[in-house]
């Protein structure tokens, strides 16, 4: 039959010593093929065959055991646990009545009532993990009830009850509140969408693929798809952390419950409401609590001989001093149920899942996913940091610099079209660099006419057009092309090379930038004591290009890399410790499957990086590597923490009770306390935040000219998308006061070197300062002005104005590995603005692993 996931909510899972008992109940039925119990937030997914056991069957089969479960909606939470249950609250009302004793008798019989009404669900689960020839911790709460009703102190007896069942409830209501931080995601989706056709509202879940829906300004988003018409900006943080409104055009994707916050648009639908990105992320947090972290799978597998040692022990300590005649008889026995209380492990086992289930979903609101909560404890041991080049550090938006043919009897417009047609066939960003280039020169490529094309990972591509063999790629594909002098020095003439043949017929070069926020992550990443390491294919002058503007960050460099190459290096580098590679899920996958931790970046959770990577950034944001790191060296210490907390609690009751002060109550309080304790430690990871310190953000909706709310102190840095110490710097179109600081203006998106400046003011160009060096992007142009305050700078038409300033064009070029003088200052030009670069000396180039074609840049 057809298997399917079914999802279910368990109240009555204590910890974790009860899967065992699910698992007993649920493997012995027909069609059951897979079983994860997600103990944090009492969560059961069941692969089954729905028609050889249909869900209802499973919840009877639970339920039977006194397990309180029911079906859970995908991505929904049916909690209806909001208060106590009638039992509960009678067993708690009978149980205060019973201290009337104190004023007439025959009131304290009144606990028997409590124990009788609080017992069941006890004896059920007892009776149905005994059978499974299991013991859990409700076995343990049976005999402390057992033992002491036969020491008849009934009021004692009814506190057990009475107070194992609030800390059930306590616990579930807990559990909820870290859920609730997933659950808010799914529910920022819209139950309706509107239909753009005919305005009618419909239900989300009755919406097919291919669907157009409309979205108007300031609604939610109601499904994933693609916008066929209109542009707007989305705020996506909820799914990736991004901090700022993205644009969407007619073919960008758009995801459910993101939200349009102005224009209108036309979106057609490309998943069902079930299978959307939001709900993939839930699922994929708690599929990611069935890969435990090694001291948890530690602590399950102690915890199995645990029980059973506590209970020999408790008995031990009941029997052999009475056998020994050592003592009063009613003082051990009132030890021994002290022993087995306090030693109750529900603390010690919640310590790990319920802290990693918090750092998972604090991660995910962050656009951090992690497939498992063991490679969340693997990442605080990362030593190392691979990065992929294109499209990971840089941006992989290419701009071709350079097109030529080196034959005469083939044009270049002949051979621009030959060239643009094959690559319009490759999703390789430099392709599409290329069928642009094509296009502004009123060359349109025909990919019909393109036939066995066929991809080269490593070298380029290959396709027949015309009845030519054409090879495009980089040196090395004029090896497989058949040309014979082809030599890696070629590199530094050009990108690539084209071949018809075994005869080269023109060459191409292209540039690329680093993202924004790359130089700061790579410099994060070194402060924590992390090697940085950059893999790419590219040729050594490109690799230095990109080392040159991260300031020579990155600790090595490798060039000329084929994927087998990648994943050889890695190899070697995992020698000296554990080893993340991060790339872009698409053709870093021997890579990533090899290093300790891949992390897959930059493709928004398309399929293929959900699948490829161990970890997946929802974003194109790289500044999310140290972050994911911190969340990981924090989660760590939590359960460390935990475990602390759970081994000297217990400790210091059982220490008490050895002293002579066996008190029953507090062994009871002290685990209910614990457990609570190591919920609420553990919760505190969803209320931490990540941004670093020093930071704060310039918001983008502040109308310009306001001042500023606070100040900083000299030498801190301002960043768009950080904030620290509560103070805000004001920002509309780039307005902002600090004082003597770094400021970076959004609009502008460059460096502003301010000094004593009162403001700095900005829209669309326009600036006002005293004493600064100030960028215009718009203009394009670098404007130094001295010791006087310039009047203004304006952007219309190209046009600036100000007071005693120095105007200068950048010059259009690239850096090269050495300026002209060591410390000289090279006006190089980035997107129509301007950047200050000190060129410094070439770095050392050392070969490190065998091979003519791969080589280390040491900086």
């Amino acid at each position: 039959g057809k298997l399917e996931k079914s999802y279910f909510e368990v109240m009555g899972l204590c910890c974790q010593s009860e899967v065992a008992l699910v698992e007993g109940l649920l493997k012995p039925l027909d069609g059951v093929k897979d079983i994860s119990v997600v103990v944090p937030t009492k969560t059961l997914i069941v692969l089954h065959d729905v028609l050889a056991t249909p869900p209802s069957l499973i919840v009877e089969v639970l339920n039977k055991a006194r397990l309180q479960a029911n079906i859970r909606p995908r991505g929904e939470s049916n909690y209806t646990n909001k208060w106590p249950g009638k039992w509960d609250i009678g067993c708690g009302v009978l149980l205060m009545l019973s201290f009337l004793k104190y004023v007439y008798y025959p009131m304290g019989w009144l606990a028997i009532g409590a124990v009788v009404i609080g017992l069941p669900n006890i004896v059920g689960r007892s009776i149905a993990s005994i059978k499974n020839l299991t013991l859990n911790v409700n076995v343990i709460v049976l005999l402390s009830v057992a033992g002491t009703l036969s020491l008849q102190d009934f009021t004692d007896a009814g506190i057990i009850v009475f107070l194992y069942n609030i800390a059930q409830w306590l616990e579930s209501r807990a559990s909820h509140k870290a859920m609730s931080v997933m659950s808010s995601l799914t529910s920022m989706t819209p139950l309706k969408a509107t239909l753009a056709e005919t305005g009618e509202q419909v239900d989300v879940a009755s919406v097919s693929l291919g669907t157009i829906v409309a979205v108007k300004a300031g609604e939610v988003i109601p499904i994933d798809g693609v916008v066929v018409d209109g542009k707007c900006e989305v705020d996506e943080k909820t799914l990736t952390g991004e901090s700022f409104p993205v644009t969407k055009e007619i073919s960008s994707t758009v995801w459910a419950g993101t939200i349009n916050l102005n224009g209108y648009v036309s979106v057609r639908t490309t998943k069902l409401a079930e299978d959307c990105l939001v709900a993939r992320m839930v699922d994929l947090v708690e599929e990611a609590q069935g890969r435990k972290a090694r001291i948890q799978t530690f602590i399950d597998n102690c915890a199995k001989w645990y029980i059973p040692v506590v209970v020999l022990i408790s008995a031990g300590v009941a029997v052999i001093p009475i056998l020994l005649n050592i003592g009063e008889r009613t003082r051990w026995y009132h030890l021994a149920l002290v022993v087995l209380v306090s030693a109750c492990p529900c603390a010690l086992i919640i310590s790990t899942p319920v802290t990693m289930f918090c750092a998972l979903s604090k991660a995910a609101t962050t656009g951090l996913l992690f497939k498992g909560g063991d490679y969340l404890e693997l990442l605080a041991k990362v030593k190392t940091v691979a990065f992929d080049k294109t499209g990971t550090i840089t941006r992989g938006e290419f701009i071709v610099t350079s097109f030529q043919s080196v034959q005469e009897t083939f044009t270049m417009e002949k051979l621009l079209f030959c060239v643009s047609s094959i690559e319009s066939k490759s999703s390789h960003p430099m392709a599409a660099s290329i069928v642009n280039y094509a296009s502004l020169k009123s060359i349109k490529p025909l990919p019909e006419k393109v036939e066995e094309f066929t991809n080269y990972p490593g070298e380029g591509i290959y396709g027949k057009i015309e009845g030519e063999d054409i090879y495009i790629g980089n040196y090395r594909i004029g090896l497989r092309a058949g040309c014979k002098e082809v030599s890696h020095k070629m590199e530094s003439k050009a990108s690539g090379f084209i071949y018809i043949g075994a005869t080269l017929v023109g060459t191409f070069s292209l540039s690329d930038e680093c993202r924004v926020g790359a130089k700061e992550a790579i410099e994060e990443l070194k402060r924590t004591g992390v090697r940085t390491v950059m893999l790419t294919g590219d040729n050594q002058v490109a690799a230095q290009q990109i080392q040159n503007q991260l300031n020579q960050a990155i600790d090595m460099v490798y060039v000329g890399l084929l994927p087998e190459d990648k994943a050889k290096i890695i190899e070697e580098l995992k020698k000296d410790g554990v080893v993340a590679m991060v790339g872009d899920g698409i053709n870093d996958a021997l890579a990533l499957a090899t290093a300790d931790i891949g992390i897959s970046m930059g493709i928004s959770g398309s399929a293929l990086a959900m699948e490829t990577g161990h970890v997946i950034l929802m974003s194109n944001d790289i500044k999310k590597i140290p972050e994911a790191i911190q969340v990981s060296k924090r989660a760590s210490r939590k359960i460390i923490e935990n475990v602390i907390i759970s081994f000297s609690t217990k400790g210091f009751v059982l220490a008490l009770a050895i002293a002579g002060y066996s008190m029953l109550l507090a062994a009871v309080l002290t685990d209910v306390g614990t457990c609570l304790l190591v919920i609420f430690n553990s919760m505190l990871l969803l209320k931490e935040t990540s941004e670093p310190r020093n930071t704060i953000i310039l918001p983008n909706k502040l109308a310009c000219g306001k001042t500023c709310k606070g100040e900083v102190k000299c030498g801190k840095s301002v960043s768009n998308e950080s904030e620290a110490s509560g103070k805000t710097a004001q920002s509309s179109k780039g307005c902002c006061k600090v004082k003597c600081e770094k400021s970076v203006n959004k609009e502008v998106g460059v460096s502003e070197n301010v000094g004593t400046c009162k403001a700095a003011k900005s829209s669309k160009g326009c600036c006002e300062a005293k004493n600064r060096k100030s960028v215009n992007k718009e203009v394009g142009v670098s404007e130094s002005v001295g010791g006087c305050k310039a009047t203004a700078t304006r952007s219309s038409k190209g046009c600036c104005e100000g007071k005693s300033s120095k105007v200068e064009k950048p010059e259009q070029k690239r850096a090269d590995c050495c300026g002209p003088l060591e410390g000289s200052v090279e006006k190089v030009g980035r997107n129509g603005g301007c950047c200050d670069r000190v060129s410094g000396c070439c770095a050392e180039r050392k070969p490190l692993i065998g091979g003519n074609n791969i080589s280390v840049v040491i900086a």
